[in-house]
């Protein structure tokens, strides 16, 4: 006999008063399968149910996940996925995205511990290994990250979120900005940027703000943030860095940044965060036309509007094709703001 449908079912129901329904269903209770029964008990008593979830739920062992994997991406770093290492065996290194879900899965598992301090170590060692495979060859893949099937922005959404309940805003700034800044992408972190991966990225900008609530908030992210770009600008003096070499870097800087730049200039301008904005547009951590880009933006906020429309100018007739700069010096009157088509 063949099911009956919603329709059909709810037809028979009818004629049946309040008992004749408890007492069918109490059939089906106890004479029904375990899957049947947590169901009913879901539908009955949703707050059990999920408590009776939460109780059986898998746990992790916060210290041993830590040590596992801090040894992974160890020997990650090291080659030993590539091959020619005997600490991993062949089969393991065909197998290294399952192995980088579960840690995944464990890291964020042990950061619902009341202490989520190694959870959160764990899966900061797992985000600066997933940015790097985007320019080193940690594993046997054209694109890493698309090929294990992890959105980055969600992970670090898990982290972040976390540590702000555990830490308060001060310090989750400081744990929190030199991350932003390492960890941002201008393009997501699949190499190709096109695969079901990359459809679901979000700018690490967006997890941040429903994080930073009321202006005081950005102000102290703000001043943390600012430390970092000037840490970040030191470290490249430090590496010697000159020439292209340190052109490039600062300008990809501002690139990845450019989105939360103009989330920054927007909360902080017109309040106590204006001296940071001063700072920002002064950093030498940064460079190139997207940093112009944010000056100009600036600009004009401040009502500056013939500062900004120089900048304007200059950027597009630097790059006569690029939409978003034609865009804005069209928005704010520029001459000659029109780009051609693509």
């Amino acid at each position: 006999m063949e099911r009956w449908d919603r329709k059909q079912f709810y037809a028979r129901l009818a004629p049946l008063d309040q008992d004749q329904l408890a007492k069918a269903l109490w059939t089906v209770y106890w004479k029904g399968t375990k899957g049947v029964r947590q169901r009913i008990e879901a539908v009955l008593d949703p707050k059990a149910a999920s408590r009776q979830r939460a109780a059986s739920a898998p746990t992790v062992d916060p210290e041993w996940t830590l040590d596992e994997v801090t040894e992974f991406v160890a020997l990650a770093k090291s080659g030993a996925y590539l091959g020619g290492d005997r600490r991993v065996r062949p089969s393991e290194r065909t197998r290294w995205r399952f192995t980088l879900r579960r840690l995944f899965k464990d890291a964020a598992a042990a950061l619902a511990d009341a202490d989520p301090e190694p959870g959160a170590k764990a899966m900061e060692q797992l985000l600066d290994l997933s940015r790097e495979t985007g320019e080193y060859d940690y594993f046997r893949s054209e694109d890493p990250i698309e090929a294990a099937r992890i959105v980055i922005s969600d992970e670090v959404e898990q982290l972040w979120a976390r540590l702000r309940q555990h830490l308060g805003v001060a310090d989750f700034a400081t744990r929190a900005a030199p991350q932003l800044l390492h960890w941002e992408s201008a393009y997501g972190w699949t190499r190709r940027g096109d695969g079901p991966v990359a459809a679901r990225e979000r700018p690490l900008a967006t997890v941040l703000e429903p994080l930073l609530p009321t202006r005081d908030s950005w102000v102290i992210f703000g001043e943390r943030y600012l430390g970092a770009l000037e840490a970040a600008a030191a470290r490249d003096l430090r590496a010697r860095r000159h020439g292209w070499e340190l052109d490039h870097r600062r300008e990809r800087r501002a690139r990845d940044l450019t989105f939360w730049h103009t989330m920054l200039v927007e909360h902080l301008h017109g309040g106590d965060g204006e001296e940071l904005l001063d700072r920002l547009v002064a950093a030498s951590a940064i460079a190139g036309p997207d940093a112009l880009l944010m000056r100009a933006e600036l600009a004009r906020l401040r009502g500056h509007l013939v500062e900004a429309r120089q900048i304007a100018a200059q950027l597009v007739a630097e790059a006569p094709r690029n939409q978003r700069f034609a865009g804005f010096a069209k928005e704010i009157g520029t001459a000659s703001a029109e780009a051609p088509d693509q």
